[in-house]
């Protein structure tokens, strides 16, 4: 199984950028999606998260972030928008094979795989 995330890169503060994460090697369509990221000096934090009938944010990217899922794609996405300076980070899809509550979908421990990464940088 693999994950391949992209999308990262340069943006200014208040500007824009959509991630993908592409699942290969098996499907999750019946179970969860993630994205978690972490800034330099910093621990991992979790984002946002999706499954088959829930989505749920973080409060730092409420408002801001959106996270969906293209079932037939076996892909996950994050929309960003208004980004700050601190959501520079480097930005990591994760999934689980199997069913979850959704006030369990924040924890990094839950998840079976995880992609390699992908850098947001936000500055001006």
């Amino acid at each position: 199984v693999q994950l391949q995330a992209s999308g990262g890169g340069l943006v200014q503060p208040g500007g824009s950028l959509r991630l993908s994460c592409e699942a290969s090697g098996r499907t999750f369509n019946n179970g969860v999606m993630g994205w978690f990221r972490q800034a330099p000096g910093k621990e991992r934090e979790w984002v946002a998260a999706i499954n088959t009938y829930s989505t749920r944010h973080a409060d730092s990217v409420k408002g801001r972030f959106t996270i969906s899922r293209d079932g037939a794609k076996n892909a996950v996405y994050l929309q960003m928008h208004s980004l700050k300076p601190e959501d520079t980070a480097v930005y990591y899809c994760a999934a689980r094979n199997g069913r979850i509550i959704s006030g369990a979908m924040d924890r990094a421990g839950v998840y079976d795989y995880w992609g390699q990464g992908t850098l947001v940088t936000v500055s001006s």
